[in-house]
């Protein structure tokens, strides 16, 4: 649900009516108003909405008739004492809401500020990222430095792009080497992409497959919009070898889920493979090479968190420690 008004009033206009200018200017919408109708809305009644307000029902009711008079029309229904909001009130409503969000996110981090545990570094990663590689890195760095208080969230690659240029987050991990506005990359070593395979399945004798090892094999494969299953087809194109294509997941750790059942063989990143490797999955490197290489997003004008570059630091040495074999 929604979260309620706060108590405090972060806007400059009076309680009284719309902003009015110094020199004549006409009446304007105020920020007072937006917030009576957010609340009106949010309450589904001019009651509920004084409630939230800690004002007066008279109070709402004019700030709400004076709104509508300042936009020319209605914005609510009105049949037997209840509000109905009308088509235009909708569209109003999403957009209040998207910047209301925007507010509640700079309020939060303002008061989190003035807690003594409110500094710690938040990471935005892409989801198979938080699977394999950041759990690593977050070990060595907790092995070093003791407990380091860090927030994860996953997101794909667009909004993860958005996300770090609006900065929001103190570090990044994404695929994309091209850094999004207000960032700076700074890429790991590179490895190579990896065969996962059924701990049972014959081609695990083999200490390294090439491609027509796979022909005729049940195939599982990443989305098809994936830039690392558009590389991985165009290998086994070129070799002109046949593979059987009948499972395909957007995620490398589902990949590896479906492998570990006996689905099929795949191919993933070295990270993910390594995170799911065990009794039922095996890895094995390959014969030719699909560079899998991940960025390091940083803000340039956010406060920068003191564990930030020992957070960098363990990413480089987990990338490190995969590098001479994914085997």
């Amino acid at each position: 649900m929604p979260r309620s008004p706060a108590p405090y009033a972060p806007f400059a206009a009076s309680a009284s009516g719309a902003a009015s200018d110094h020199a004549g200017i006409a009446p304007r919408i105020a920020h007072r108003h937006i917030e009576v109708f957010r609340a009106v809305m949010l309450a589904g009644g001019v009651t509920g909405a004084a409630r939230l307000l800690f004002t007066s029902q008279p109070t709402v009711s004019r700030e709400l008739a004076r709104l509508e008079q300042l936009l020319g029309y209605a914005l609510f229904e009105r049949a037997q004492g209840r509000l109905r909001p009308t088509a235009r009130a909708l569209a109003l409503w999403a957009e209040v809401q998207r910047s209301w969000q925007g507010l509640e996110r700079v309020v939060d981090r303002a008061l989190e500020l003035g807690q003594a545990q409110g500094a710690h570094v938040r990471v935005l990663c892409l989801p198979a990222l938080s699977h394999a590689l950041l759990p690593g890195a977050l070990a060595r760095l907790q092995a070093l430095q003791g407990a380091v208080p860090v927030s994860i969230t996953t997101q794909e690659g667009p909004l993860l792009q958005e996300w770090m240029a609006a900065q929001r987050f103190d570090l990044g991990l994404a695929e994309l080497a091209d850094a999004p506005p207000g960032t700076r990359s700074l890429p790991l070593p590179a490895l190579d992409e990896v065969a996962v395979l059924p701990a049972a399945h014959p081609l695990v004798q083999q200490p390294v497959l090439a491609a027509q090892d796979f022909a005729g094999q049940p195939f599982i494969s990443l989305a098809r919009d994936d830039p690392y299953r558009q590389q991985i087809d165009a290998v086994f194109t070129q070799a002109g070898v046949e593979r059987q294509l009948g499972l395909e997941t957007a995620s490398a750790v589902s990949v590896c889920a479906l492998v570990q059942q006996g689905l099929g063989v795949a191919i993933v990143n070295p990270y993910t493979a390594q995170a799911c490797a065990g009794p039922q999955l095996v890895v094995r490197p390959l014969a030719f090479a699909i560079p899998y290489q991940v960025h390091v997003l940083l803000p340039l004008h956010r406060p920068a968190e003191p564990a930030v570059d020992a957070l960098v630091a363990a990413l480089q040495h987990t990338a490190q420690a995969l590098q001479p074999s994914a085997g």
